[in-house]
């Protein structure tokens, strides 16, 4: 079972205790991630529908019950054949081995423990719910001193239809009269328990014992308890009250409810002593047996009256003449007796003295004695308290594995402490060896398994499983393993946890918007963002070179995927023609199909002939829609000088000849 995970979220770990139908484990809630104990029921009786019914209505009872003092459950259900319940896990030690270890408490501890009780039964009755199984086994005593009630197994609510045969269950030295008898139970009846519980604890023993459970029935049915401070002196007349009341016989002598018994009990930790003696007054402790006494009163010829068990009594009437003389006849018959038995008594005096020291020394020999309390002392100073005892003897050393007792502690004995046992009873120790050395085993590798897989081969090798946060992974399947701690192949102990994550698959994550952005801050962008970059130029007329004109994907992406951004290299240019020399139609047409725009402008030329470009304003390369202006020939102009042959001389020149004369005619004409 350790190992185990039942409802896919209660870990099972180790086994804590075993009862008369089911085993608990402590274990772990893996959700909540707290400890918790684990109830499930025996193989033998899961298949019972009566048992399973049972042990449904345990979960269901227990779980409306809120209180401080009772143990809380937190979840039932069913696993495979496995029927569970899952309680509060409780840190401390059961009343009934406190009292075996510790002896009789004091009194104001006992009335505090019988308080707490109360309080939790009355919640339970409230609900209208008898615990009937009311034993210092089932109450837990806490590491603060506080005690919390369980075990509600055989709890039965009054308007149950379970186990209608009213069968006898529970524990015979705990239970009530009326429960051994097959009755009907009411609250009164784990009034009486809590008696006996509160009698254990002032005591240090039950007060009905016996060799067989009908034996110890019997005695609860037919005889009175010995008052508890007989047993123990230090048991006040105002506790004792208070134990004798709840154990009476009949339940309507004892306290009605368990909020009555709980004020009584606050009463008397508070020092009210009167309140608590006026609501002990008036117990009926009539003995079991009725001695007869020689009443004087015969001979007045009245028949005394006589007291019944049952505390009634048969009253007086005059004798007849019949019974009158059956009585004188008796009288002399017990006259006669007595002077026999005087003269028999001085002819045994010597041998009476005789008996009497053979006696002495036979109940020296034969007497009885407590045995003492050992739980907890060490080894050598438990043998070393037996020989003390000068009475008892050493028996049998024996040594076991435990989880609660200290290593080296005596853990239980046998004869029980407290127990009257004869001279010479030879008194045997469990030793505790702390807890068992868990064996090592090799961690198997869970990698790429289901959790059901990794949960059987964990179990397989005596370990618990324990599923962790899971992961993204992009080798791993969703809800494979992926990881554990610690790894396969390494080597652990039997019962350690494994902690394995299972895989969510690839990480989708949002993909970072960089468009417009220059190439480096893109790129870090990306790449901080769990993405790698690819990258790709072209021209862009929007973007300036070295910004991001696009890219892809955008939105959600996979962790590790590929980004691809496409950066700017600027414009595209474009060759500008060389057009000196051509027409202006033809320039015209090898700029315009280039993508550039045309601006003309005419001027006058002697040097080119009309319609022929003279000049351009730019070269090289430019981008399309550039402006490039061209200069255009018109050819010489109406008022323009004719060109100068430069075979003929200056006519303005000082060596022509033909200025001079030119000159001097025109001189002379004037």
């Amino acid at each position: 079972m350790a190992g185990r995970v039942l409802g896919g979220r209660y870990t099972v770990q180790d086994k804590i205790g075993t009862g008369g139908m089911a085993t608990v484990y402590r274990g772990v809630d893996e959700v909540l991630g707290r400890t918790v104990a684990i109830k499930t029921m025996l193989p033998q009786y899961a298949s019972d529908e009566s048992f399973a019914a049972r042990f449904k209505q345990e979960a269901q009872a227990a779980a409306a019950l809120q209180s401080p003092y009772i143990v809380s459950v937190y979840d039932w259900g069913k696993d495979g054949d496995t029927y569970y319940i899952v309680m509060e896990y409780l840190r401390g030690i059961d009343l009934k081995s406190g009292i075996r270890r510790h002896g009789a408490l004091d009194p104001q501890k006992v009335a505090q423990i019988g308080s707490q009780i109360a309080q939790a039964l009355s919640i339970a009755h409230k609900h209208d719910i008898i615990h009937r199984d009311i034993k210092p086994q089932n109450i837990m005593v806490q590491q603060d001193g506080n005690i919390k009630v369980m075990d509600f197994g055989i709890a039965r609510a009054k308007n149950s239809h379970i186990t209608t045969d009213n069968s006898v269950l529970g524990t015979a030295h705990y239970v009530s009269p009326e429960q051994t008898q097959g009755k009907d139970l009411g609250p009164t009846t784990d009034i009486y328990s809590l008696g006996i519980v509160m009698y254990e604890a002032a005591t240090g023993r039950v007060p009905f014992d016996g060799d067989d459970a009908i034996s110890v029935a019997l005695k609860q049915v037919n005889e009175q308890p010995l008052p508890p401070s007989q047993i123990n002196p230090a048991v006040d007349p105002s506790l004792e009250g208070i134990i004798l009341k709840c154990m009476q016989k009949n339940p309507a002598d004892r306290f009605q409810t368990a909020d009555e018994l709980k004020g009584v009990l606050r009463d008397y930790l508070a020092g009210r002593i009167q309140a608590v003696n006026a609501a002990t007054s008036g117990l009926n402790l009539t003995a079991t047996q009725v001695t007869p006494v020689v009443d004087s009163r015969v001979s007045t010829g009245v028949v005394p009256a006589v007291n019944r068990v049952d505390g009634t009594s048969t009253g007086s009437r005059p004798l007849t003449a019949t019974e009158h003389a059956q009585m004188e006849a008796r009288r002399k018959r017990r006259a006669r007796r007595i002077k026999t038995f005087f003269g028999i008594l001085l002819a045994f005096a010597a041998i009476g003295a005789v008996a009497y020291a053979a006696m002495q020394m036979y109940a020296a020999g034969n007497a009885t004695r407590s045995v003492p309390n050992l739980l907890n002392y060490t080894q050598e100073e438990a043998l070393l308290a037996i020989d003390e005892t000068d009475f008892f003897e050493r028996g049998n050393v024996r040594e076991e594995y435990s989880t609660t007792v200290d290593r080296g502690k005596v853990m239980d004995q046998d004869p029980d402490p407290q127990r009257q046992m004869a001279r010479g009873t030879q008194i045997n120790i469990w030793v505790s060896k702390g807890p068992e050395p868990a064996k090592n085993v090799t961690v198997p590798d869970l990698r790429g398994k289901t959790p059901s897989e990794a949960e059987a081969l964990l179990e397989e090798n005596n370990l618990v499983g324990r599923a962790g946060e899971s992961v993204y992974d992009s080798e791993v399947e969703v809800n494979l393993v992926v990881k554990q701690t610690p790894a396969g192949g390494s080597v652990a102990k039997e019962g350690d946890v494994v902690t394995y994550q299972l895989s969510k698959g690839i990480e989708s994550l949002e993909v970072p918007d960089v468009v417009g952005q220059d190439y480096y801050t893109a790129d870090s962008k990306l790449t901080e963002g769990g993405f790698t970059v690819e990258v790709s130029y072209e021209n862009s007329d929007s973007y300036d070179e070295g910004y991001v004109i696009r890219q892809s994907p955008t939105g959600m992406a996979d962790k590790g995927s590929t980004v691809t951004i496409v950066v700017s290299t600027g414009p595209k240019l474009y060759e500008i023609p060389w057009i000196e020399g051509y027409s202006e139609g033809t320039a015209r047409s090898m700029l315009e199909d280039e993508g550039f725009v045309v601006n003309v402008e005419h001027v006058e030329s002697y040097d080119v002939e009309a319609g022929i470009v003279i000049s351009q304003s730019d070269s090289g390369s430019a981008r399309a829609g550039t402006v490039v202006s061209i200069t255009v020939s018109n050819g010489p102009g109406p008022s323009a000088n004719p060109p100068l042959d430069p075979d003929d001389p200056d006519p303005y020149s000082e060596s022509n000849p033909d200025q001079s004369e030119d000159s001097g005619d025109s001189e002379g004409d004037n």
